[in-house]
């Protein structure tokens, strides 16, 4: 695992755009499909304006981008919000990155993927027909949540079992309804659905890159505990990437102090 410190959260938007559209463009470039798998929240806003400037001025021939999306919030255990939702993760992807796509570069709406609450197993078997994730963007909650993939006590699942996990539905636990009500829901905890559809920890591990991005204070003790941690446990799901092959950290040195585990 590479971890680094860039200054602030607009140097970590400049660096993680351009992660992303090297590598996908090292594809594209050649004519070949490039799997992207995307993350939601305020982290990646600015993220996501660079990265579609980036590719507007590359001119890339984004036919050949696919994306796919760690959740999406659902209405019931087996229906998704609907799409003008104020917290769809569909709405968010098309307002933050999709829409700023010049449409002359031909992105298809059918290449944008998103977990189904009805079926969603779907998504894990397209991700294995078309060839797994290249690149997976990643942020860590607060309680050091990837995805919706919460926290589980080792005495209940194996380090094994928990890294296994499949895209699955979840009630959200109360510590994410609070933290989203506050960060994302401006303050409405009624808008907060109850139930998510989440990529499990089994495709985002099959990922061939990972990327985490971190620029809250309130990450710092769980990017602490994972770092130092030294190894993979349920209980801190984002210390699976520790196992990952290809993993990257970048965190901002304003906001977060890793100086004693680094």
């Amino acid at each position: 695992m590479r971890i680094e410190s860039v200054r602030d959260y607009k140097a970590m938007s400049s660096v993680g755009a351009s992660i992303l559209f090297d590598a996908a463009m090292a594809k594209i470039s050649k004519g070949m499909p490039f799997n992207l798998g995307l993350a939601t929240g305020n982290t990646m806003v600015t993220l996501y304006e660079e990265l579609a400037a980036k590719f507007n001025i590359a001119k890339a021939d984004l036919s050949l981008l696919r994306t796919w999306n760690l959740d999406e919030y659902a209405a019931t255990e087996h229906t998704a919000v609907p799409h003008d939702h104020p917290l769809s993760y569909w709405k968010y992807m098309h307002e933050n990155l999709f829409r700023r796509f010049d449409p002359q570069l031909g992105f298809k709406e059918e290449n944008a993927h998103f977990p189904n609450p009805a079926k969603p197993d779907e998504i894990d078997t397209a991700l294995v027909a078309a060839g797994g994730i290249d690149l997976q963007l990643l942020g860590i909650g607060f309680n050091g949540h990837i995805a919706f993939n919460e926290p589980m006590s080792p005495d209940d699942i194996t380090v094994e079992d928990f890294g296994n996990l499949p895209t699955r539905v979840l009630p959200l636990t109360e510590a994410t309804i609070e933290q989203n009500t506050r960060l994302t829901a401006g303050g409405e905890r009624s808008l907060m659905p109850r139930f998510a559809a989440t990529l499990g920890m089994r495709p985002i591990l099959n990922a061939k890159q990972c990327l985490l991005l971190a620029c809250f204070p309130e990450q710092e003790s769980q990017l602490n505990k994972m770092i130092g941690g030294k190894r993979a446990t349920p209980a801190l799901p984002a210390s699976y990437l520790l196992t990952h092959s290809d993993s990257r950290i970048i965190y901002t040195a304003d906001c977060i102090n890793l100086g004693e585990v680094l």
